[in-house]
């Protein structure tokens, strides 16, 4: 199958599962695919990503050594909703201790901006907490930041924030004990 061919058009679920199956055992094939993601056509790009969505837990942590080569295509990309779809996959990868700096700034500069598309800013905040939750200071600064959103709000990121700030709650709470 030509991935390329097939992603530049419209995909429905019939074409994921089909190039799920193909990838499943192969890393040459889910490599050709990764490379579509980071290629410079951003609607195929936003395509494959979105089949790297689907992927079990088990094929996801093949992605776990593109990790900073995804943060590299994040800060860089222009079109929301594949920022979006990497974003998310991003989401699923364990972060390192300590986290890469310009992404922290990314999410955080993108969890505040007002032009930015809700799905990206709630899994910036999400990403933000996770790199911030080892370490005070951070974690500290991203709850004023959190305190500052506070107003006309959409409710998906109004849920987050929320969501967020109970789970800081729950955090200090429990390190009383």
């Amino acid at each position: 199958m030509d991935f390329k061919a097939r992603l530049s058009q419209r995909i429905g679920m019939d074409d994921i599962n089909e190039i799920l199956r193909l990838t499943h055992d192969s890393d040459s094939r889910k490599q050709e695919l990764y490379d579509l993601v980071i290629g410079d056509d951003e609607a195929i790009g936003y395509h494959a990503a979105w089949i790297f969505t689907h992927f079990s837990s088990q094929d996801n942590e093949w992605l776990y050594t593109k990790q900073d080569q995804l943060i590299d295509n994040v800060l860089a990309c222009k079109h929301g909703g594949k920022r979006r779809v990497m974003l998310n996959l991003l989401y699923r990868q364990p972060f390192p201790n300590p986290p890469r700096v310009d992404f922290l700034d990314f999410c955080l500069e993108r969890m505040m901006s007002g032009e930015e598309l809700p799905g990206v800013k709630s899994l910036c905040m999400k990403i933000a907490y996770e790199l911030c939750r080892p370490i005070p200071e951070l974690k500290q600064e991203l709850k004023t930041m959190l305190a500052m959103m506070e107003g006309d709000l959409v409710p998906s990121i109004r849920a987050v924030r929320r969501n967020i700030l109970n789970a800081m709650h729950k955090e200090k709470s429990l390190q009383k004990y």
